[in-house]
């Protein structure tokens, strides 16, 4: 078995000054207070558009992202696939609403997809349908309501460039996951990859949609989904992960007077999890999985569930990820054990991925435990280190 502990090979390419580094940014999240008010600062400073890109870049920036282009994400790339770590990079220009962001994010995942031909070192790419098209569309495509013209016209454009992605990414045989987003729009996201994954995942999966299993009703989501797919003949990707808008989701139900969508326990969410994990692995003829998790105990869970169903370690339909920058425990030793890993990387000019650094903060103050853990281990390495 994995020891998730081993400190040495989880940090083996940082060195003093990058765990020195990650210990106090971890240190000062690790304090609800001091987060809310840095993450507030960084709103302030965002719509005040005060120019510290330097030290954001130095800091936070530097520890959750490859930088501001692909270009400069060569080193993360490179240094990450010395560990036989894939990266997933994920232009990262959060709440875009206007056409010309629409279209830089387009090219981006274009040129994202021509960096990734033949390119084992990036096994997926990744986008946000809300980097692609207005959000209050994707709201109305949930709820059902009818389009205007210039909308109909946004989606027509929107599928148009869907299709073109896909198509790329088939000719080069590159798998696409598409980012879940907030519950009220998820729907819609979830009609416009249903799509895809009935024209697209005949033979192989190609694209891949994203389950957030802090929601009570996705286990039953992807168990309906598994059964059309069989009777209609086209398989299924997922990318499993418990859910980017814990607080966002229960704070809105309770606005709006709605019942709550999440799991408000986060047991029945690790519950779900490691069901929808066995799921998979008992259809895997048919889906093929990411399991993005920063959980020691879900990681543990599905090798057994590989090992009980004989599944070789490096299968190409199970890949384990996680965010650059955390849970390298789980990353590297993995790696060390010949299983499929990759780390989402992040990358886009700073004020762009500036929306995305606070989510991030918000979501790590909801996860219990979380900046604890990665102080812990960050503590072990410096001990080990000191002692060697």
């Amino acid at each position: 078995m994995i020891d998730f502990n081993d400190s040495k090979s989880a940090f083996k390419d940082k060195s003093d000054f990058d765990l020195n580094r990650a210990f106090f940014l971890f240190q000062t999240l690790n304090y609800p207070t001091i987060s809310k008010f840095l993450t507030i600062i960084l709103k302030v400073i965002l719509s005040l558009r005060i120019p510290i890109n330097f030290l954001i870049k130095l800091t936070i920036f530097k520890q959750f992202c490859g930088g501001e282009t692909i270009f400069e994400s060569r080193k993360t790339i490179d240094k990450l696939w010395k560990s036989s770590i894939g990266t997933i990079l994920d232009y990262s220009a959060e709440g875009q609403e206007n056409e010309e962001d629409f279209n830089d994010v387009y090219e981006e995942t274009l040129k994202v997809l021509d960096i990734a031909k033949n390119n084992p070192k990036i096994p997926f790419v990744v986008f946000k349908l809300t980097g692609l098209i207005q959000f209050n569309i994707l709201k109305k495509l949930s709820d059902k309501e009818k389009l205007s013209e210039d909308e109909n016209s946004s989606l027509m454009k929107l599928n148009k460039r869907l299709n073109t992605i896909c198509k790329k990414a088939k000719d080069i045989s590159k798998p696409i996951f598409i980012d879940a987003e907030e519950s009220w729009i998820q729907n819609g996201i979830d009609d416009l990859v249903f799509s895809l994954m009935k024209q697209f995942n005949k033979e192989k999966v190609l694209i891949f949609n994203t389950v957030q299993m802090y929601r009570h009703d996705r286990l039953a989501y992807l168990k309906n989904l598994s059964q059309i797919a069989q009777a209609e003949g086209f398989k299924i990707g997922l990318k499993i992960v418990r859910g980017a808008y814990h607080e966002k989701e229960i704070e809105r139900a309770l606005e709006k007077g709605y019942n709550i969508p999440v799991h408000e326990k986060k047991s029945n969410t690790d519950k779900d999890f490691n069901n929808a994990l066995k799921f998979c692995i008992e259809n895997i003829n048919h889906i093929s999985i990411c399991s993005g998790t920063h959980n020691i105990e879900s990681s543990t869970y599905l090798l057994k569930l590989m090992k009980e169903h004989s599944i070789k370690n490096n299968d190409d339909r199970i890949y384990s990820s996680q965010l650059l920058g955390m849970s390298d425990n789980i990353s590297y030793n993995l790696s060390n054990a010949n299983y499929n890993v990759s780390k989402y990387v992040p990358y886009g000019p700073v004020k762009k991925v500036i929306p995305y650094l606070i989510r991030r903060a918000e979501e790590n103050r909801s996860i219990s435990g979380q900046m604890g853990r990665e102080l812990k281990n960050i503590l072990e390495e410096k001990k080990r280190r000191k002692a060697s």
